[in-house]
Formats: structure tokens, C-alpha cells, sequence
């Protein structure tokens, strides 16, 4: 398959490796700097939240910035993630912002 095939440029196929390269760095470096340190207490409930809160602060702008129908369905799926599973949560998410669209359209 070549990359007309794919429709990406040589610029946009470097800005994804490069960024890719810079994920797993960080992704590395953090692994490298703490894997010596014993974490207990608040040092590791700190880091656990780490996750949660680079993808709320990476939703976030895109739920609010977008219209009404993806920001109620975001809030239907925060409620469902805390009472349902995962797949559950995403499958309602996904049908509720579907649905929302379709209503208020």
C-alpha cells in the first residue's frame, strides 16, 4: 500500500511519527525517573489521577466547544461510566450523542 493509497502527505506522515516519538518519550522518561521510587500515600494517589485528568482536560475543550447535543451526551456517558462498565459506558455515549443529534437538529 503506498501512501497515495493513504492519503497522507510526507508532512502530515512526519507531524504523526514525531508526535508518536514524543508520546512514547514522555511515556519513557516518567517510567525511567520514577521506576527506583517507592510511592505510597498521596505521591501515588496523585499519580494514579494522572490519567484521569489529562483526558478530562483533553475532552473537556471539544465537549464544551462543540454544541448542546455532545455536551449533554458527554455528561450522560460520565454518568454511566460510574455505574456501568467500560464498553457499556462507551456504547451509551456513542448512542447518545447520536440521538441528541438527531433531536435537536
Amino acid at each position: 500500500m503506498s501512501l497515495d493509497a493513504l492519503n497522507l502527505d510526507l508532512p502530515t506522515l512526519l507531524a504523526i511519527a514525531g508526535m508518536a516519538i514524543v508520546t512514547y518519550a514522555t511515556r519513557l522518561g516518567g517510567w525511567l525517573a520514577l521506576r527506583r521510587l517507592v510511592l505510597s500515600g498521596r505521591a501515588r494517589a496523585a499519580l494514579d489521577a494522572v490519567p484521569g485528568a489529562v483526558l478530562a482536560a483533553v475532552i473537556a475543550p471539544a465537549v464544551l466547544a462543540t454544541g448542546p447535543a455532545e455536551t449533554v451526551a458527554a455528561a450522560i456517558t460520565v454518568v454511566a461510566a460510574l455505574r456501568l462498565p467500560q464498553l457499556a459506558a462507551v456504547v451509551i455515549g456513542v448512542a447518545s450523542v447520536v440521538l441528541l443529534r438527531l433531536a435537536m437538529s
